[in-house]
C-alpha cells in the first residue's frame, strides 16, 4: 500500500503548498482521494498515470476538497477517455459538476458514475475481491466523510517444497491457496498448514478529513495502520478550531491514541503557519509515531 500526499494544505493554494488531494495505491488500484485545485498538475508532476483512475472519493463541498474535479473531468475527455469514472462524494456533488458541464456545452464521451452520500453513519461504499471503502462520518460545517480503505485477506502462500514433497497434484493448488487441506499421491490427506505460508496481513488506512474533534470516530478506525488526521491548527488556535469545526494538532493525537493506530501523518495545515515542526511537537506529546504530511512525498505501508 502506498499513499502519495499531492496536496496537504488547508483553505487556498500557495507557491508552497497545494490544497487536499491524495492517492492511494492499493492491490492494483489508484484512489484519488479529494481534489483540491492544482490536483491534475500534481498527478502529472508525480507521474500517475491517469489512465488508470477509475474511482474518486470527495469528503465533502467545500472548495478546497473538489475545485479540481471538474477541470480534471474535462481533461479526462480531452485524453479520449472511454472508461467509465466513479466519484463517490455528498449529496450535491452531481448537480455541482453535471450544471459545470452543461453551461459550457462539454460533455464527456465516458460515463459519469455518481455515487451520491448522505448516510450519517458509516456504510459500505465500495467493495470487490480485494478492497472495500467506507465512510468515516466526520463533524464539519457541511456534511463530511472520511474514508477507511481496508485490504481484504489475501490467499495463503503455496510452500512449493511441501507440494512437491508430498507430489501434490496441481489441481488441488487453488483450493489449498484458499485454506482447504489435499491429498498426497499416495492417498494420505495432508494439512494446509503443512502446505502454505501464512499471507501478510491485511492493512488499512483511514482518511479523516475536516472535521472537529470527535472521539465517536474512534471505532470506526481502531487498529488502522495508518491514519491521515487533518490539524488545520495548534492548541493555541483551539477556541478558533472548535468554532470553524476543525481539529489541532494535538487533538488529533489523542484521537491517534485512542484509536490504537500504527502512525499518523498530520495535514491540511491553515497557511497562517509558518513553522511546521510546531504541529509535529505538540502532537508527538501524545502520540509519538506522528509526521507531517508535505506535498509530494509519498508513504508506504
Amino acid at each position: 500500500m502506498k499513499l502519495h500526499i499531492l496536496g496537504c494544505h488547508a483553505a487556498t493554494p500557495s507557491m508552497k503548498g497545494n490544497p487536499t488531494s491524495q492517492i492511494l495505491e492499493i492491490r492494483d488500484h489508484i484512489f484519488l482521494i479529494d481534489c483540491g485545485e492544482g490536483t491534475q498538475v500534481q498527478l502529472r508532476k508525480h507521474k500517475i498515470k491517469f489512465s488508470r483512475l477509475n474511482h474518486i472519493f470527495i469528503s465533502h463541498l467545500h472548495g478546497d476538497h473538489f475545485f479540481g474535479l471538474p477541470g480534471l473531468i474535462s481533461t479526462f475527455q480531452l485524453l479520449g477517455r472511454e472508461k467509465e469514472l466513479h466519484i463517490y462524494g455528498p449529496e450535491g456533488i452531481k448537480e455541482v459538476i453535471l450544471l459545470l458541464l452543461r453551461v459550457g456545452n462539454s460533455w464527456t464521451g465516458y460515463q459519469l458514475v455518481f455515487h451520491e452520500l448522505k448516510d450519517t453513519n458509516p456504510e459500505l461504499i465500495f467493495e470487490d475481491e480485494k478492497v472495500k471503502v467506507s465512510t468515516i462520518p466526520l463533524k464539519h460545517r457541511v456534511y463530511t466523510n472520511g474514508f477507511l480503505f481496508e485490504e481484504k485477506p489475501r490467499e495463503r502462500g503455496l510452500n512449493m517444497e511441501a507440494v512437491a514433497k508430498y507430489k501434490i497434484d496441481k489441481a488441488y493448488f487453488k483450493n489449498i491457496k484458499k485454506g482447504k487441506d489435499a491429498v498426497s499421491a499416495s492417498g494420505e490427506k495432508i494439512g494446509n498448514s503443512d502446505l502454505t505460508f501464512d499471507p501478510p496481513e491485511p492493512k488499512s488506512y483511514a482518511y479523516c478529513s475536516d472535521t472537529a474533534y470527535d472521539e465517536s470516530r474512534v471505532d470506526y478506525i481502531a487498529g488502522a495502520d495508518l491514519l491521515y488526521h487533518e490539524a488545520t491548527f495548534l492548541s493555541t488556535e483551539a477556541s478558533l478550531a472548535e468554532k470553524t469545526g476543525h481539529s489541532t494538532a494535538l487533538q488529533a493525537a489523542q484521537i491517534a491514541l485512542k484509536a490504537g493506530v500504527k502512525k499518523l501523518i498530520l495535514g491540511h495545515f491553515s497557511t497562517r503557519y509558518k513553522n511546521m515542526d510546531l504541529f509535529l511537537k505538540e502532537a508527538a506529546v501524545q502520540f509519538p509515531d506522528t509526521v507531517l504530511a508535505e506535498d509530494g512525498k509519498v508513504f508506504e505501508i
